[in-house]
């Protein structure tokens, strides 16, 4: 059992659950850690969840009584995890193969407003390939190059829908948001490749089994999609067809 440190300041109006406790499994070359975000910062646990090996407080710096500090969005490349924030910008933990020095590598400032969520995929050796995007709450998605220093490929805009949720399957950017829309897009050059009406209401999840190209959508409307991805051999492009 893991204690979350979730104290901090109630934010009128707002649904604590939708800043608030993040958990996800950070697999990465060498070991496995258990990440928690919450109002006051990030934790990070072995495996097992028995020592916390690093804590990260949130500074609010400039931030309103009234304005959500917290934490969004985690996913591992290589040795780094990342870690989304109110602010915008996206905290890169530097990890070792073991014990806590863990130290805080990079601060990526792609975004104006809060991120939403992270994805990665794994880059497989190839130079100058994206293999990080992460989402904020005005639709903008930034895709990344991740290394000793993570670089900035393309931004996406989002016209002022929310993305709550976003994955990357072989080189293409899966995009859920605020209207109820899916979009495919190229991960390298931002193209747009795909667009599905898929739910009748915001979309809160998309996760994807990446050995089958299955890409899951869960929303509002209480309904969930299944989705088949495909790369057509005429034009490169990525396609969905629906399952469910």
């Amino acid at each position: 059992m893991v204690a979350a440190d979730s104290q901090g300041r109630r934010i009128p109006r707002v649904r604590q659950a939708t800043l608030g406790l993040r958990v996800h499994w950070c697999v990465l070359p060498f070991r496995v850690l258990l990440v928690l975000t919450s109002h006051r910062g990030i934790q990070m646990y072995e495996s097992d969840g028995s020592v916390m090996v690093y804590w990260h407080a949130l500074d609010s710096g400039d931030a309103s009584p009234v304005q959500a500090v917290f934490a969004r969005g985690i996913a591992s490349s290589g040795h780094f995890i990342c870690v989304g924030t109110w602010s915008g910008r996206v905290l890169v933990f530097d990890i070792p193969a073991k014990g806590p020095n863990i130290v805080l590598s990079e601060e990526l400032a792609g975004h104006q407003t809060s991120v939403t969520d992270i994805a990665t995929e794994p880059a497989q050796g190839q130079d100058c390939v994206a293999d990080m995007v992460t989402a904020d709450d005005s639709g903008l998605l930034c895709v990344w190059r991740s290394g000793p220093e993570f670089k900035l490929m393309t931004q996406i805009p989002g016209f002022g829908v929310p993305c709550p949720s976003v994955q990357l399957w072989h080189g293409a950017v899966a995009a859920g948001y605020g209207d109820g829309q899916v979009r495919l897009y190229e991960a390298s050059t931002g193209t747009l490749h795909v667009q599905i009406s898929a739910h009748a209401r915001a979309i809160c999840a998309l996760d994807l089994a990446p050995e089958v190209g299955k890409l899951l959508s869960a929303a509002e409307d209480t309904f969930v999609h299944i989705w088949k991805l495909s790369r057509s051999p005429e034009s490169g492009h990525t396609e969905a067809a629906p399952l469910l």
